[in-house]
C-alpha cells in the first residue's frame, strides 16, 4: 500500500466526537456514548484515527494551515486580483478578528485538541481491554497530535485556552492561558509522547507520529523560548539515531513519488491523487471527506496561481551573476518558468498560458510559479487537486535547527559543517561555506549563512514564518523583513472574534494587542 489513512476510524466516531448543540438534554439510548465505546484496541485505535484525520481536513492541510503560515512570511507574493480578500489581507499585514484563513486554521487546531483530549482520557479507562502496548502508544500518539495543535497556536497566537480534558458542557470553557503555560503543555505532551512512541512503524502504518517526531517538535518548541541548549539535546538524539539522511534527489522532497523517504520525519498524509477533493467541511470526517489537497491547483502556473514566489526569494538564491561560484539548482528544482517541460516531458511551459503577474529576475520580467508540491510534473490538467504528502518535518530541517543551535552555543565550525552536509545534497552539490558572499567568518556571518541556507532550503515548505517569529522574538534579526510590521501588533495573530462571541470566559479586552 502507497500510503495509510486515517479517516476509516474516524467515520464511526462521528456521532462520538461531534453533537447538535440544538437540545442538549436529550439523550438517544441506542447511541454511541463515551460510557460505550473505547473498550478495545481497535475503537481507541479508532479515536486517534479521528485526530489524524483533521490533519487532512480543509481547515488545515488540504488547505489553510499552509495558506495561513505562507502568507505571513516573506515568501510570497500576490498571483494577481484573483488572490480572495481574506488572503490578501493577511499577505499585507491588515487582516482581522474575522479573518476566515486564520478562524478556520485555530478551529481547526481546537478540533485536534478535543479529539486527542477524547483518547487520552478513553485510554485511562480502568474497564477497558487494552493491551499495555496500544494503549500506551495511542495515548502517546494523541499527546502529540495536541502538542502540534497547541505549538501552532501558541506560537502563532500567543496564549489561548488550555484543554487537557474533554469539555462536555459549556460551564468547561476556559479563559485565555499564557503563552508560556501553553508552551509548558507542549512540552510534556511531548516528553510523554518521546517515552511512549515507537522508533519506526511497518509499511502499512506510515504516517503516524513516532519518537523522532516528537523529538523535533520539542526542539521547534524549545527554539521558540531561545532554549538553545535544551534544543540541541533532542535535535541530536534524531541525528544520532541513524535513522534519517539526505536524500539524492531535491524534487523527491515535494513530490509524490517521494513520499515517506529517509529524510522525512512526520507527513500530513494524502489519498493517491485521483482528482477527489471535497469543498463541503472544515474537517476530515465522512465518506466525502477530504483526502486531497488543494495545493497544486492554488500555486501552480497552470491553476489559479493564487500565491507566487516574492522577488525577495527568487533573488536569495546563490548565482554566478552575483559573484557566487554556482547557480544554486535548488532554484529551478523550486520554481516553473517560461521553456520548462512539464507533463512527464510532453508539453513546455509558455508564458502566455500562465495568468497573473510576473517577477523580476536578473533585471527581467518573467512569470515565475511554485513547483513545490505541483502536481504538473505529470500532469497538465486545468484543474488539478493532489494527494501530494505534506513533509511537515523532514532531516534537513533538523541539520539546520541543530547548526543554529551550535552557532548560538559557540560551536560555529560545527554549525558550518551541518549546513555543508544539507548543501552536499548530490542533486545540489552547492560549494562548501564558506563561500565568497558568506564568509562565517563570525558568529553573525554563520548566522547570516544559516538564514540563507533555511530560506533557500525550506522555501514553501511552512517553516519561513515559524522562523521569522522565533527570530524576532529571540531578538536574532538585525532588519525586520516584513514591510507592514508594526511593533505591539503584529507579532500575533488576533484571536478569532467568533472565540470571543462564543467562550464565555473570553471577553473583549482579552483580545492581542493592536486588534
Amino acid at each position: 500500500m502507497k500510503k495509510i489513512l486515517f479517516l476509516t476510524g474516524a467515520r464511526g466516531l462521528a456521532t462520538i466526537l461531534s453533537c447538535d448543540n440544538s437540545d442538549l438534554n436529550k439523550i438517544n439510548p441506542n447511541g454511541v456514548t463515551f460510557d460505550t465505546y473505547f473498550t478495545n484496541d481497535a475503537e481507541l485505535v479508532a479515536g486517534v484515527n479521528s485526530a489524524y484525520a483533521l490533519l487532512q481536513g480543509f481547515g488545515l492541510g488540504a488547505r489553510e494551515w499552509f495558506f495561513l503560515h505562507d502568507l505571513r512570511g516573506d515568501e510570497m507574493a500576490t498571483g494577481g486580483g484573483q488572490l480572495e480578500t481574506p488572503r490578501n489581507q493577511l499577505l499585507i499585514g491588515v487582516n482581522d478578528p474575522g479573518n476566515s484563513v486564520a478562524r478556520d486554521v485555530f478551529t481547526g487546531w481546537f478540533r485536534v485538541i478535543h479529539r486527542a483530549n477524547v483518547v487520552i482520557e478513553s485510554s485511562n479507562k480502568t474497564t477497558a481491554s487494552f493491551s499495555a502496548n496500544i494503549k500506551n502508544r495511542v495515548a502517546g500518539e494523541a499527546k502529540f497530535l495536541r502538542a502540534m495543535a497547541y505549538f501552532e497556536l501558541g506560537t502563532l497566537w500567543g496564549g489561548v485556552p488550555l484543554y487537557t480534558e474533554y469539555v462536555k458542557s459549556v460551564e468547561g470553557s476556559k479563559g485565555r492561558a499564557t503563552q508560556q503555560e501553553v508552551y509548558k503543555q507542549v512540552i510534556d505532551d511531548l516528553k510523554a509522547a518521546e517515552s511512549a512512541l515507537p522508533d519506526t512503524y511497518p509499511a502499512s502504518e506510515a504516517g503516524r507520529a513516532t519518537k523522532a517526531a516528537a523529538q523535533v517538535l520539542l526542539a521547534r518548541t524549545y527554539l521558540q523560548q531561545g532554549d538553545y541548549a535544551s534544543a540541541k539535546t533532542e535535535l541530536e538524539k534524531v541525528v544520532n539515531s541513524g535513522r534519517y539522511k539526505i536524500v539524492d534527489n531535491y524534487l523527491d522532497l515535494t513530490n509524490e513519488e517521494g513520499e515517506f523517504n529517509a529524510e522525512s520525519i512526520f507527513e500530513f498524509v494524502f489519498s493517491p491523487s485521483n482528482g477527489a477533493f471535497n469543498w463541503s467541511g472544515p474537517d476530515g470526517d465522512g465518506n466525502s471527506a477530504q483526502e486531497e489537497t488543494i495545493r497544486t491547483q492554488e500555486y501552480s502556473p497552470i491553476g489559479w496561481r493564487n500565491l507566487i514566489p516574492s522577488n525577495k526569494i527568487l533573488a536569495n538564491y546563490e548565482k554566478t551573476s552575483k559573484g557566487d561560484a554556482k547557480n544554486d539548482p535548488r532554484f529551478d528544482m523550486s520554481f516553473w518558468k517560461a521553456g520548462d517541460k512539464f507533463n512527464n516531458g510532453k508539453d513546455v511551459m509558455d508564458d502566455n498560458a500562465v495568468q497573473g503577474n510576473s517577477s523580476t529576475v536578473d533585471g527581467k520580467t518573467m512569470k515565475i510559479s511554485w513547483r513545490k508540491y505541483s502536481l504538473l510534473y505529470k500532469s497538465n490538467a486545468g484543474f488539478a487537486t493532489s494527494g501530494i504528502n505534506m513533509r511537515v518535518m523532514r532531516y534537513a530541517d533538523v541539520l539546520l535547527m541543530l547548526a543554529e543551535c551550535e552557532n548560538e552555543l559557540g560551536n560555529s565550525a560545527k554549525a558550518i559543517s551541518l549546513m555543508n552536509q544539507v548543501r552536499a545534497r548530490a542533486s545540489v552539490a552547492m560549494p562548501a561555506y564558506p563561500t565568497a558572499n558568506y564568509p562565517c567568518d563570525s558568529k553573525a556571518k554563520v548566522f547570516e549563512a544559516l538564514q540563507h541556507e533555511r530560506y533557500v532550503e525550506l522555501a514553501a515548505e511552512q517553516v519561513r514564518n515559524l522562523d521569522l517569529i522565533r527570530w524576532r522574538k529571540n531578538k536574532k534579526q538585525t532588519a525586520e523583513p516584513i514591510s507592514y510590521f508594526t511593533a505591539n501588533k503584529h507579532e500575533l495573530l488576533p484571536l478569532p472574534q467568533t472565540e470571543i462571541d462564543n467562550n464565555p470566559k473570553i471577553e473583549q479586552k482579552d483580545q492581542n494587542p493592536g486588534y
